[in-house]
Order: structure tokens, then C-alpha cells, then sequence
């Protein structure tokens, strides 16, 4: 497996693996797969593109099995912060941890922004599994959200969760 920044040329399989993550765990996501699935390839060469946020993606055998990103706060005051988003590992690679290592890469990244001292992520609250990772590099709980998340008429609470770098 080999982990690596996703680039432009890499946005059509950011794509489908975004929707597959949107499709497999909706619970786990504020977009939903009706909302993302129309949405143009240029957003994805954007995102990828961008100087406010870093995704990074796990390869075995040159398929896309993992995502996360990086979001930089560009607000003057919250510029010591930064925010794991949308970290999804494929069913058939989960359990031999390649989500942590994603986790331990984007915290290397992290660790190499000028001025990051806090790292922040949510998570749903029932994903055991994904909390356990987080907790194990070091996340701390501060907070639950409840009922923060309504799909199909079931409400989700949502996890906060914190690494403070210093």
C-alpha cells in the first residue's frame, strides 16, 4: 500500500470513491450521495487543487482504497487549527490499517503546517470502530452534537473530537 497527496489527474477516482463513501456509510457524511453525485469533475479538480486543504489517498495496486483531507483555517484567529474531513477506507481494506495509516500521515502533513498547535475531526457517534483509531493517535472526545445529523428520518449525534499538538 502506498499513501500519497492526490493531485489534479487523480480527481475522477477521488470522485467515485467519494460517492462510494457517501453510498456505503450516508450516516457518516453532512453531503449526501443525491447532492454529490451530479456534481462536475471540476469541483474535484478544485478541491484537489486547493491551498486551503491537502487529501491524501491509499493505493493498493493502483486503486483508490482510502481518503482523507486536510482543511487549513484560513481565518486569522483560527489559523492554529486544522480539521480532518472526510476520511473513508474501502469495506475490503478495512481491518488491516490502512485507515490509521492515513490518519498517521495526515498528522505528519499537519505537523508540517507553520503554526498548527490543534487538530480537530467529528465522527458519528456510534462508529466505534473510527473513534477507537482516533483515540489511539491521541484524539480526545470535548463534545457530542445530538440529533446533528437527520437521514431518512433517523437522527445521528456526532462526535467532536480534538489532538492538541503541543
Amino acid at each position: 500500500m502506498k499513501i500519497r497527496k492526490l493531485h489534479e489527474k487523480d480527481a475522477e477516482k477521488y470522485f467515485y470513491i467519494r460517492l462510494e463513501s457517501l453510498k456505503n456509510n450516508p450516516e457518516a457524511f453532512a453531503t449526501s450521495f443525491d447532492e454529490e453525485q451530479h456534481q462536475p469533475i471540476e469541483l474535484y479538480v478544485n478541491r484537489l487543487k486547493s491551498d486551503t486543504s491537502i487529501t491524501l489517498g491509499a493505493f493498493h495496486n493502483e486503486q483508490l482504497i482510502g481518503i482523507i483531507t486536510i482543511v487549513k483555517s484560513i481565518k486569522q484567529k483560527l489559523m492554529h487549527r486544522a480539521e480532518i474531513v472526510s476520511t473513508y477506507v474501502t469495506p475490503g481494506s478495512r481491518g488491516n490499517q490502512t485507515g490509521k495509516k492515513l490518519v498517521t500521515q495526515a498528522l505528519d502533513e499537519i505537523r508540517n503546517i507553520p503554526g498548527v498547535e490543534q487538530v480537530y475531526l467529528t465522527v458519528e457517534s456510534n462508529n466505534i470502530a473510527a473513534k477507537k483509531l482516533y483515540e489511539s493517535v491521541g484524539f480526545e472526545l470535548f463534545g457530542t452534537d445530538r440529533k446533528a445529523m437527520k437521514y431518512e428520518g433517523q437522527y445521528f449525534d456526532i462526535d467532536h473530537m480534538v489532538l492538541y499538538l503541543n
